[in-house]
């Protein structure tokens, strides 16, 4: 069992998941108080919009309230695009709205973000340029949204290629990495409209590789998130609450005096 030293170089990697990303909030909760240092983030999909903020020095509970005003899977937004159900424009501008016309380079914590070319399916990291425009890349589901389009490449959800956004943590040089998995073992209900089912679609086809992904982490948080659907933000309280109770039953045996 690898042990969170604190004098090392700590990476925390925040995977995809849609609305199901609100219990990262509860995980940067415990992390704040196991006093655990974060050196370096990364974010695929709703994790990316996460990592915008902590990374920039913005604390949980302030995401937690950000976060309550992201109607980002609204249906009453559905496009006339040819490419997608969906505009991503409402989450760019909320992480505008808090964070400004900021970069990635310039963050308090280095940060990157994963995306993927849907012309080639090359993994895409992002660690330059328009925040608010990572974010839209990283957390455009295929078939919901339209893809966003940076320096000439037709963006969309990293999580395709990386769910659980392990490998540019090992780039930047981390010793531990700390992971969250919000979609492993999960039991789902019935799902009620369109979004959920390709959400779904989405999660299943994924699956087997984010597993080959975690398997590279050193403390891996997997909190059992059956009892909710990947489109309410109004589960944000409860979401924030289970991930919090999840990352300090791993924490607490991880964690060096």
């Amino acid at each position: 069992m690898k042990k969170i030293n604190r004098k090392k170089k700590i990476g925390l990697a925040l995977g995809g998941g849609a609305v199901l990303g609100a219990a990262h909030i509860g995980v940067l909760k415990a992390i704040r108080e196991f006093d655990i240092p974060v050196h370096c983030i990364a974010g695929t999909s709703i994790g990316a919009f996460v990592s915008a903020f902590y990374a920039n020095g913005i604390d949980w509970e302030t995401i937690q309230t950000i976060a309550m005003d992201l109607k980002w899977l609204d249906l009453s937004g559905i496009s006339l695009s040819k490419r997608g159900l969906l505009s991503n424009e409402k989450m760019g501008k909320l992480v505008e709205k808090h964070l400004g016309k900021s970069n990635l380079e310039d963050a308090e914590i280095p940060v990157a973000m994963i995306a993927t070319n849907i012309v080639n399916g090359e993994k895409v990291v992002l660690k330059k340029g328009n925040t608010a425009d990572a974010v839209m890349a990283s957390t455009c589901i295929p078939g919901i949204f339209t893809p966003m389009e940076i320096n000439g490449r037709m963006l969309v959800d990293g999580g395709i290629v990386e769910n659980v956004p392990i490998s540019p943590l090992k780039e930047m040089g981390a010793d531990i990495i700390i992971a969250v998995d919000l979609n492993s073992g999960n039991k789902h209900k019935e799902p009620e409209n369109i979004v959920e089912v390709l959400l779904r679609t989405f999660d299943f086809l994924i699956k087997t590789s984010t597993e080959l992904q975690t398997e590279k982490a050193h403390v891996l948080i997997e909190p059992d998130l059956s009892d909710f659907n990947m489109v309410d933000i109004g589960q944000a309280p409860d979401l924030i609450e289970k991930g919090y109770y999840e990352a300090v039953k791993v924490l607490k045996q991880r964690v060096r005096s």
